[in-house]
């Protein structure tokens, strides 16, 4: 009779049948997604077609033209002598190469002549944004799938464990009864593996993965960084990060089985290995990457969590990481020498020394205080050795310093000491106000979620949200750029958060809830066959009791779909406007971001809608009317520009590999004419300027004054911010009146204000008066011929490519 009933369970097809339905439903709600990431990203293109945007693109862009026609030898040892005049730059060995090679690998291999590398540049950082979205839903999922190691994170806070095992956790019991008995749902209240004994339709993880998805696809905090056109480093480097992300935390999924879970550890643990060598290989964020997982993992160890598992998990990451990072020429040996990377470091070699005791004790059977005494000598040895060769590798100068950003992470913004930086809109805090531009109602939702997480669903791979979310708002708020940051951590928190709604609403609507059978259930069936064989008299009266309970757990059923039914259509009338809402402005905010900076949309006069290409004129009558070794003088900004469009020599450009040659153009531009002129004639042929309101150069002017005032202190005397170089609403001050800068602008502009006819030569004036060029006379040959010989440049050995070249004498 036992058998028969466990067959009769009309459950298996039905749940077999809402299974497949649902994962046909959920592949089209990702394919949707994944669309409408595309899409979001798309406004430049659509509005002001197959352009590269801003500034730093466009050297990523010419980078890219380089390898694809030279190929990856020349591209590694390239030195750009048509930027940082004089001086040239090695471009090879200072930039992060993955966007390029990646470009590079679409061009070759997958399009062809289909489409040009130009348009694939264009479109990369759309692409990329889909395939981060789908990535962010993965980490979502793994940390939300279920495990039979999950608890909460109070069980492992001294006292606070105990008040929750005593007072929290039967307190959670109760609101699980009472939640189950009237919404049918606890939402992630009751930590039980009983998920794993039931044959459920579907997983809490897959609702929350598609919502994560969902959040990650639209949200500005990620499409500042993504959009169409805008080929920076960020639109790659962030699907790299969160497919790290994804692939640490699979690394750290328990099984059940401690030999399985090892040896998935350290397969996935190569993975990620692998996936944080192309983060490596695209941004100097990896940094950050390599800090977290390694924060992560020492955060397990002190927790109580250590396992062989976390132990070949981080290894393998550690080891085929590095091994794969050192062979970026970008990087080389940073990793080894670089302080703000040798913590992660510490902790590999920690944890060889740590899984060698474990491996002893195992080995040896060794009791608690045999193992903290062959501890303390292993760790007593290691740090004796280690402290020698770190005081014989310290005084042998093998160590790096910080790198002035990441220092000025930890330091007041103001007190960095280097104006370039502070000059850059970037580097400032992050406000407030910032976070709800950038993540909305976000801000609301993903704290909900982490906390569901951390207080319910605590595991090894669940608690890695926690620490991500700490970091990345320690540093979004030191540095409004790294807002970035935020997109995943805060995606994956509010999608666990709505997934689990989501989950609940989509059961409500079910009629035929699959079979939730537990294995105590079919003991007590098969218990009650027993004893029907051994007392048949007592059958009517079974069977009588069984119609009665079946009609009572009818009514139950009815009642309880009928309730959740209600509930989820009021819930869907309050959450639909607000989810339309979000959309609504997400896509309103892509499309306000979405211009290419270099060219945009205004009204004249008269009312009529121009697009203001002045710019890109400017350049494209450089490189129609001026010589090919002719050299431009304009602020850093521009350089990368000029050289990608103009495919002229420029002074300087955004890299601000040297301060000291940008505050020497600072100092051309904004010295007197006379003094101005004398510096120009050596360096350029042409001076441009940006002149035409706004954030022209005459704006920009007092940066420029203070930049070059950090290294030649006499354009401010005994004045190190410059007050009398400013602007107000009366005018520019007398200092500005006085430089080369304001006369090259205002030239011919304000009543009186000419340039010196023997100096220089307006040659150009774009149709709406942003650009304007001058020719420099007066130009020193001799300087010019004495830069261009290839004898005057120092080469770190001869025959070397790595051949700096010197100012003019």
């Amino acid at each position: 009779m036992g058998t028969s009933t466990k067959t009769s369970t009309p459950g298996g097809p039905t749940v077999n049948i809402l299974t497949a339905l649902w994962g046909i439903a959920g592949a089209q709600i990702l394919f949707y997604i994944i669309k409408d990431a595309y899409n979001i990203r798309l406004y430049a293109v659509n509005n002001y077609g197959r352009i590269i945007h801003e500034f730093d693109p466009y050297f990523n862009f010419r980078a890219t033209e380089y390898l694809y026609e030279h190929g990856w030898q020349k591209f590694a040892t390239w030195f750009d002598y048509k930027v940082w005049y004089p001086l040239g730059r090695p471009v090879g060995t200072t930039i992060y190469p993955g966007m390029q090679v990646t470009a590079v690998f679409l061009k070759r291999y997958i399009f062809g002549d289909n489409m040009s590398l130009n348009d694939i540049c264009v479109f990369m950082p759309a692409w990329f944004g889909g395939i981060a979205t789908v990535c962010t839903g993965l980490l979502a999922y793994e940390c939300s799938v279920c495990s039979p190691t999950f608890g909460s994170v109070l069980l492992h806070i001294p006292v606070v464990n105990v008040i929750y095992k005593k007072v929290i956790s039967p307190i959670v019991d109760i609101l699980h009864g009472i939640m189950m008995k009237t919404i049918g749902t606890d939402f992630g209240l009751k930590n039980t593996d009983s998920r794993s004994k039931k044959k459920d339709m579907n997983s809490p993880a897959v609702e929350c993965g598609i919502c994560a998805a969902a959040v990650m696809s639209i949200v500005p905090a990620h499409i500042l960084r993504s959009i169409g056109g805008g080929f920076d480093n960020e639109s790659v480097a962030m699907t790299a990060m969160t497919l790290t992300f994804y692939v640490w935390t699979r690394s750290l999924r328990g099984h059940g089985s401690e030999a399985e879970d090892n040896t998935s550890a350290w397969r996935w643990g190569i993975l990620t290995g692998v996936a944080y060598f192309n983060m490596v290989a695209a941004w100097g964020g990896y940094v950050f990457v390599l800090n977290l997982i390694g924060c992560h993992a020492a955060v397990l160890f002190l927790i109580g969590r250590y396992t062989t598992k976390l132990y070949r998990a981080y290894s393998t990451f550690y080891v085929v990481g590095t091994l794969l990072a050192l062979q970026i020429p970008v990087v080389g040996l940073t990793p080894l020498k670089s302080l703000e990377q040798l913590a992660p470091c510490a902790l590999f070699c920690g944890f060889q020394f740590f899984e060698f005791c474990e491996y002893m004790k195992r080995r040896n059977n060794l009791s608690n205080k045999q193992s903290w005494l062959l501890r303390i000598k292993v760790f007593t040895t290691a740090a004796l050795v280690g402290g020698v060769v770190l005081y014989l590798l310290v005084s042998a100068g093998y160590f790096g310093p910080i790198s002035s950003r990441v220092r000025g992470l930890f330091v007041q913004h103001t007190k960095t000491g280097n104006p370039l930086v502070d000059s850059v809109a970037e580097h400032q805090p992050a406000s407030t106000q910032a976070y709800f531009q950038y993540l909305d109602i976000i801000c609301y939702l993903a704290p909900v979620g982490l906390a569901i997480t951390m207080l319910f669903y605590f595991t090894d791979s669940s608690s890695f949200l926690a620490v991500y979310a700490l970091a990345a708002y320690f540093f979004s708020h030191k540095m409004v750029r790294l807002i970035l940051l935020t997109a995943p951590i805060a995606s994956v928190c509010a999608g666990i958060f709505l997934g689990r709604v989501a989950g609940w609403m989509i059961k409500s609507f079910i009629v035929w809830t699959p079979p939730t059978v537990s294995a105590s259930e079919d003991d007590t069936e098969t218990n009650d066959s027993k004893s029907d064989r051994k007392s048949k008299k007592s059958k009517s009266n079974k069977d009588e009791n069984k119609k009665s309970g079946n009609s009572r757990s009818l009514f139950g059923f009815w009642f309880e779909k009928i309730t959740r039914m209600a509930l989820t259509v009021y819930a869907l009338k309050m959450v639909y406007p607000k989810a339309k809402e979000f959309h609504g402005k997400c896509h309103q905010i892509a499309e306000s971001i979405s211009h290419p900076a270099i060219l945009f949309n205004a009204k004249t006069n008269q009312g009529d809608v121009v697009v203001v290409d002045d710019y890109r004129e400017a350049y494209f009558w450089l490189r129609d009317n001026t010589p090919e070794d002719a050299r431009i003088m304009a602020w850093w900004d521009y350089g990368y520009q000029i050289t990608a469009m103009a495919n002229r020599t420029t002074i300087a450009d955004g890299n601000t590999w040297n301060h000291e040659h940008i505050a020497l153009l600072g100092r051309a531009l904004t010295s007197p004419e006379k003094e101005g002129h004398r510096i120009a004639r050596h360096l350029a042929d042409y001076m441009l300027v940006w002149a035409g309101g706004g954030g022209d150069d005459l704006a920009k002017s007092p940066h420029l004054a203070r930049i070059a005032n950090s290294v030649y202190r006499h354009m401010c005397p005994n004045d190190p911010t410059c007050a009398q170089f400013y602007m107000s609403r009366e005018g520019p001050s007398q200092k500005i009146k006085e430089s080369m800068l304001y006369k090259l602008h205002s030239h011919g502009l304000q009543p009186g204000v000419q340039v010196d006819p023997n100096r220089f030569k307006e040659v150009f004036r774009s149709q709406y008066q942003k650009v304007r060029i001058f020719k420099v006379l007066s130009v020193s040959r001799e300087s010019k011929k004495w830069v261009a010989n290839p004898e005057n440049r120092l080469c770190d050995v001869p025959g070397s490519w790595y051949c700096p070249g010197q100012y003019p004498p």
